[in-house]
């Protein structure tokens, strides 16, 4: 059985400088659906997204690849990759990237579409863009 087709619940995640937005799957991995927001901090951020891990049965974790619009990869890409490598270490859980150009655009679409005022998308955009690279995995892997 390869890594993608493991029962149980996917967890995305939006790195961010400030917060780490954090979106959960049902467990189809069919919907993905808005978790929380970790504080981005060093030292306590890998724990507290490990503590989620364990807490939701989570078998697969996907984190949002930074990429340029030519799909290259720089600098924060390369930040994802060891974040990812760090995290599937931690939990023993595998982690796969997903390419998230754009995703932040498209949950804040999303969220003035549904009235989100622009206090209260801020407050919840990094979620939201979690929940767009979930998605996108999914579907991929459905």
């Amino acid at each position: 059985m390869d890594q993608t087709s493991r029962p149980g619940r996917a967890l995305g995640l939006d790195l961010g400088d400030a917060r780490i937005g954090v979106a959960i799957s049902d467990d189809e991995r069919r919907l993905a659906m808005p978790l929380d927001t970790v504080l981005a901090a060093p030292g306590t951020d890998l724990q507290a997204i490990a503590g989620l891990v364990g807490e939701h049965g989570v078998s697969m974790v996907v984190i949002g690849l930074p990429r340029s619009m030519s799909g290259e990869e720089g600098a924060r890409a390369t930040e994802a990759r060891a974040y990812a490598s760090a995290l599937a270490a931690l939990t023993d859980t595998p982690v796969e990237m997903q390419d998230e150009r754009l995703t932040t655009a498209e949950a804040e679409r999303r969220l003035r579409e549904a009235g989100a005022r622009g206090t209260d998308r801020r407050r919840v955009v990094d979620r939201s863009a979690a929940v767009v690279i979930l998605q996108a995995w999914l579907d991929a892997h459905g």
